[in-house]
């Protein structure tokens, strides 16, 4: 072979490598683009089905649930039976259940579509990150291939609120569960015909008691995290789900140490360049689901925004994640992946500590533009690094497993963000404006009316619409002022909890992971000739 034909086969196989990236990226789109997508449709979803801040959680937090409960089982099953298989599977339900979502005309029926949606989604994302890293090889190009797998989520945003917005002004909200199909089933064709199949080297037993203690601890973990605001954190319930939960982690942990075909390796917990930053993917991930929770009622309930210019304000937040995020990566490969993500913490601290200053009158451009910005561009900053420093402590045959360990961090953090930042803006504006309420004349606002209005701020687009004398007007636009003004300082509570824990995070990587570049770290040098290559089937 001459030396041009083997640099065409090289650059053959370079760009068959960056087709199937993405390939892989249209599929982890699909799986952040609904989560951004719903967010959007909540207000218009609690309007039309006359539900409570209660009853939108749970259309977030249904999809959470079961996706995060069964990544390790699916990113385990994903190792062992081939990654590529697991996530065709995975995109064929979620197209299948959208429909289901599509169809619904009740807000158990929503709930139930999503849930399902939230174990096939598991299948699909343990395998986009399992698969990048299997089919690069390269050291830099792998850490061009995870930059782009971390910005795609920031175009998922970025695409997210506008594609949805888009649809809400022209369709009803049935059409944000229509849009994944088409997408799901382009992504299926196209990763059978450009991704190529990987799976461990080595597989022993199946761990069936590993995956049912992770999927049963987990589970009842996420559960109690959701349903304490409402149950009491302190209630009979909640402290029995959490300690029913660790009993059952412990327990796995126990028998994963002593298998010797665990469905995870708790031995990678001992790396710290593995350990703290999942720790800070999951208080990142804590931030951003709450805050991007909080932001949709303040766009659309306090600055009373159509839905499509709801995606339209939220763009900087999504383009600063979609930016920074590789250049973050990069920049790690350079100075060490320590002070990047301490850098990217305090950051998204400031931004969250700017959003909790935000009052009813504040200038978009002067107040809120550069809290969604810093917020945006410091998870950004956290999550490209610590994602590239995570798979890369990984064994090849565990990849699968580990990418499920990174997003199951994500997601956790993500619905104590929801569960408990949303918890204390919704007790706070119920507790406030009840008494308030109770005194409002019936001419204003009926019984049911004023149930919804003691839920959310929402309620404040049908308050508006009710035709009533106008000697009442003065009082209806004193009532909004006050429900934006409650909302706001509930706001401005969670905000202040949100930047002291990712300040704290911050201290804690600082101080305990190693900040001398990876490649210079002789504990990592230790731990990468520990592992072994996977296989990479070009079938």
């Amino acid at each position: 072979m001459t030396i041009l034909e083997a640099r065409a086969v090289v650059a053959g196989s370079r760009t068959r490598r960056f087709l199937a990236l993405a390939v892989i990226c249209l599929a982890e789109l699909l799986v952040v683009l609904d989560n951004t997508i719903v967010n959007v449709a909540l207000p218009t979803i609690g309007v039309e089905l006359r539900t409570s801040v209660s009853g939108l959680q749970w259309v977030v937090d249904a999809y959470t649930l079961t996706f995060a409960g069964l990544l390790l089982a699916f990113g385990n099953l994903g190792d062992r039976y081939g990654r590529r298989r697991v996530m065709v599977v995975g995109l064929i339900g979620v197209a299948v259940m959208s429909i289901a979502g599509a169809n619904a005309e009740s807000l158990g029926q929503v709930i139930a579509a999503r849930a399902a949606m939230g174990v096939f989604a598991a299948a699909v994302f343990p395998a986009t990150l399992a698969l990048v890293i299997n089919i690069f090889t390269d050291v830099r190009e792998r850490a061009l291939a995870i930059a782009a797998w971390t910005a795609m989520a920031g175009f998922a945003i970025a695409i997210g609120p506008m594609a949805g917005g888009w649809l809400l002004e022209h369709f009803s909200w049935h059409s944000v569960f229509w849009i994944n199909v088409p997408i799901a089933v382009v992504a299926a064709i196209a990763t059978l015909v450009l991704v190529p199949e990987s799976r461990a080297s080595v597989i022993g037993r199946i761990d069936l008691l590993g995956i049912a203690a992770s999927i049963t601890g987990i589970t009842l973990l996420v559960w109690a995290i959701i349903e304490a605001p409402h149950n009491g954190w302190t209630s009979t319930v909640t402290v029995g789900a959490v300690a029913l939960s660790i009993a059952v982690l412990t327990g796995f942990v126990f028998w994963e140490l002593r298998t010797d075909y665990p469905i995870l390796d708790l031995r990678l917990f001992r790396n710290r360049r593995f350990s703290l930053p999942a720790l800070a993917i999951a208080i990142g991930y804590f931030s951003m689901f709450g805050f991007l929770f909080l932001i949709t009622q303040y766009f659309q309930g306090v600055r009373e925004y159509t839905p499509f210019e709801f995606g339209v304000a939220s763009l900087p937040f999504a383009v600063s994640v979609a930016v920074g995020a590789p250049v973050a990566t990069l920049l790690a490969q350079r100075v060490g992946t320590t002070p990047v993500i301490v850098f990217g913490l305090l950051l998204t601290g400031v931004g969250l500590y700017l959003g909790g200053q935000v009052a009813v009158d504040s200038s978009y451009l002067t107040d809120v533009l550069p809290s969604m910005v810093s917020m945006a561009l410091g998870l950004a900053i956290v999550q490209g690094p610590a994602t590239e420093s995570i798979m890369a402590s990984l064994p090849l045959d565990e990849a699968g497993a580990g990418s499920a360990v990174n997003d199951t961090t994500r997601e956790i953090g993500g619905t104590l963000g929801v569960a408990v930042l949303g918890s204390i803006v919704a007790s706070y504006y119920a507790t406030t404006m009840s008494p308030l309420l109770d005194r409002i004349p019936a001419a204003l606002m009926n019984d049911d009316e004023k149930g919804f209005a003691r839920a959310t701020v929402l309620s404040v687009l049908e308050i508006r619409k009710r035709e009533i004398p106008p000697f009442l007007e003065q009082q209806r636009e004193n009532l909004i002022l006050t429900m934006k003004t409650t909302v706001l300082q509930g706001s401005h509570t969670a905000s202040l909890v949100a930047a002291g824990a990712v300040v704290v995070c911050a201290l804690v990587v600082a101080i305990f992971m190693p900040w001398a570049p990876a490649h210079t770290d002789s504990v990592m040098l230790a731990w990468r000739k520990k592992t072994e290559p996977g296989t990479v089937d070009e079938d």
